[in-house]
C-alpha cells in the first residue's frame, strides 16, 4: 500500500483521474490509497506523523516543516509558475506602483508563496517590509472580503484565487511582467522513512506524474473541466490559472535548492520561522 496526500486542484488531483499511477505500481505489487488535505501544512503533518507515505505542497510548507526540525525530504518540483501569484490593487485605487503601498494594508496568508513574493516587490521598491501594514488572513475566502471591501488596499494572492480576482474584479497587477527571482514551485515530498526504504518507488510515483503532466499540457481544456468541477469555480477562472503554467516534474537540483533558500533565508531574517535552515539537510544525497 502506498498512500498519497492531495490537496484540491493540485496536480496529484489529475494524476488521481489518469489511473496512470495505479497501473505504475500494481505492476509493482502495490496499491494506491488517496488522502485529502485542506492545505500544505496538514498534509505535511500528515507526512511527518506516518499518515502518508507522499504528497504535494508549497515552498513555504516545506520551510516552516523544516524549521520546525520535522522529518520529511525533498523528492521532485513542479516546473516554475512565477505567474501563478501577483499583487493586485483594486483599478480606482490609483496606486500604479508598489512603492506608493507605502504606508498602505497588503492582505496575504502568512507564509504563503504570494507573500514571499510581495516582500520581495515591497524591498524591490525601495521600501523596507516595516513600510507598509501586513495583514494576515484566514483563507482565500478572507482574503478575497477584505479586499472587496477595501479592508485592505492591496491583495497578495495565488492561484487559482489570483485568476478569480482577477476575472471577476476590476484590478491592476503590480507585479506583472515583473522578475524578481523567485520561481514559484510547489514541492512533492516523502515521509523520511519511506524514502529511506523505497526510494525507487518514489521514483516510480514521479514518472507517473510526470506523465500524467504531460497529458495536462496536451489537453488544458480537460484540466480546466477537471479542476473546475473540483473546486466549485467557474472554468473561465481556471481556465486563465491553467493556460498560463505548464506542467512536468522537475529533479531537484542546485538551483532550486538555492531559491528555496533564498526563501527560507528571508523567512528567517523577518521572523516567519524561529531559526536558521539548511534547505540542503533536507534531499536526499545521491
Amino acid at each position: 500500500m502506498v498512500r498519497v496526500g492531495f490537496q484540491k486542484g493540485n496536480t496529484l488531483n489529475i494524476l488521481k483521474e489518469s489511473g496512470i499511477l495505479e497501473k505504475k505500481l500494481e505492476a509493482e505489487g502495490y496499491r494506491v490509497e488517496w488522502r485529502e488535505f485542506v492545505h500544505g501544512g496538514t498534509l505535511l503533518e500528515g507526512l511527518f506523523t506516518g499518515h502518508i507515505d507522499f504528497g504535494h505542497a508549497a515552498d513555504g510548507s516545506g520551510i516552516n516543516a523544516q524549521a520546525g526540525n520535522k522529518p520529511f525530504v525533498y523528492v521532485g518540483a513542479d516546473l516554475p509558475n512565477p505567474e501563478g501569484v501577483g499583487l493586485l490593487v483594486h483599478k480606482d485605487s490609483g496606486i500604479t506602483s508598489v512603492d506608493q503601498l507605502k504606508g498602505k494594508k497588503i492582505g496575504a496568508l502568512k507564509g504563503g508563496n504570494h507573500h514571499y513574493l510581495a516582500i520581495l516587490a515591497v524591498e524591490d521598491a525601495g521600501l523596507s517590509i516595516d513600510d507598509v501594514e501586513w495583514v494576515y488572513l484566514q483563507d482565500a475566502a478572507q482574503q478575497r472580503t477584505a479586499f472587496e471591501t477595501n479592508k485592505i488596499d492591496a491583495l497578495a494572492t495565488y492561484d487559482p484565487f489570483f485568476a478569480g480576482v482577477e476575472v471577476d474584479l476590476k484590478t491592476v497587477n503590480l507585479t506583472e511582467s515583473k522578475d524578481y527571482g523567485y520561481p514559484n514551485r510547489t514541492f512533492y515530498y516523502a515521509n523520511e522513512d519511506f524514502y529511506k526504504k523505497n526510494h525507487e518507488l518514489v521514483e516510480l510515483i514521479l514518472e507517473a506524474t510526470d506523465e500524467s503532466d504531460q497529458w495536462a499540457n496536451e489537453n488544458k481544456d480537460e484540466v480546466v473541466k477537471l479542476v473546475s468541477n473540483m473546486l466549485g469555480i467557474d472554468e473561465k477562472v481556471i481556465e486563465r490559472a491553467v493556460d498560463r503554467r505548464q506542467y512536468a516534474v522537475d529533479r531537484i537540483d542546485d538551483s532550486i535548492i538555492e531559491a528555496q533558500q533564498k526563501q527560507a533565508d528571508t523567512y528567517y531574517e523577518i521572523g516567519l520561522i524561529p531559526n536558521k535552515i539548511d534547505i540542503r539537510d533536507r534531499v536526499p544525497k545521491k
